[in-house]
């Protein structure tokens, strides 16, 4: 018999229907554990009310066990599939909500997060943290290969900048009147953009109206007072973006220039990518 028009008499709860053993009781239970008052503290109080962001994460993290990652098709889910109906409570968030939550409002508490989750496990005798296997793999970035900045390269440039700065200091001293010449040079092997200035400005006042000097120096001395420090300024922002790393890709600053695995034509590349690595006991990721 199959009649889609017959009526439940008393119509089963969502609850029955997700059984015992299913993984999602497992995420649901795990995250009741945590401490999540860091991430309730990325929330503002003003404005509308948001979603639950204990509820956000039970979904967020179902949906990655569950291989959707897709702002778009966990909404879907949480408007069709039972397991996901059962987490939310049947409420239903706009992707570009969930977008936020994964972006922003989950990014700085994850760390967190997934330490305590880590704690959980060895808790509960799952593993001991004493042998833990560490492996990577290298994923290249979808940026050019040609979009690089080499930590080396900008050393070279701002050794140049020191070196052409006390080249033309000595100059202008060599030509300086007797009232304009410093007994006390600066320090040229670390420069700052403020340096820069600062020397430009006395190297240009020793420079203008003397006779001695070359007009060879004088459009010299202007070069450096125009460019100088806006190229330092710009370096030294290149050199935080590369911290500890020897590169990195203008278009994607996360990834950096290494050597990827040969092609079929033996050629061994230099391209932006990524050098992905998790740390695991009997399966269970202990670090990434």
């Amino acid at each position: 018999e199959y009649n889609q028009q017959q009526n439940w008499l008393f119509p089963p709860s969502i609850e029955e229907l997700i059984p015992e053993d299913h993984p999602v009781r497992i995420v649901n239970g795990v995250i009741e554990h945590l401490d999540l008052k860091p991430l309730i503290r990325a929330y503002s109080k003003d404005g509308q009310p948001s979603y639950h962001p204990k509820m956000m994460l039970k979904v967020m993290v179902y949906a990655y066990m569950d291989n959707t990652y897709s702002t778009r098709k966990i909404e879907k889910a949480m408007r069709e599939n039972i397991n996901f109906m059962w987490l939310s409570n049947k409420q239903v968030a706009d992707h570009n909500t969930i977008a936020r939550f994964r972006s922003q409002k989950l990014k700085d508490v994850f760390k967190d997060i997934f330490k305590q989750v880590v704690l959980l496990l060895a808790q509960e005798g799952l593993v001991k943290l004493k042998e833990v296997y560490t492996d990577g793999t290298k994923i290249e970035s979808v940026a050019g290969r040609y979009t690089f900045v080499w930590g080396n390269a900008l050393k070279t440039q701002k050794e140049k900048m020191a070196r052409q700065l006390e080249e033309m200091w000595e100059y202008a001293q060599s030509i300086a009147d007797e009232e304009d010449t410093d007994p006390t040079p600066p320090d040229f092997k670390k420069v700052d953009k403020e340096k820069v200035e600062k020397t430009a400005q006395k190297i240009d006042k020793i420079l203008k109206g003397n006779p001695k000097a070359s007009s060879k120096a004088k459009a010299k001395a202007r070069y450096i007072a125009k460019n100088f420090p806006a190229n330092l300024e710009k370096y030294e922002q290149q050199e935080q973006l590369l911290g500890n790393r020897s590169s990195y890709s203008k278009t994607d600053p996360d990834a950096t220039f290494m050597r990827m695995k040969e092609d079929h034509m033996k050629n061994g590349q230099l391209k932006p990518g990524y050098n992905v690595q998790i740390s695991s006991e009997d399966q269970f990721i202990l670090n990434y």
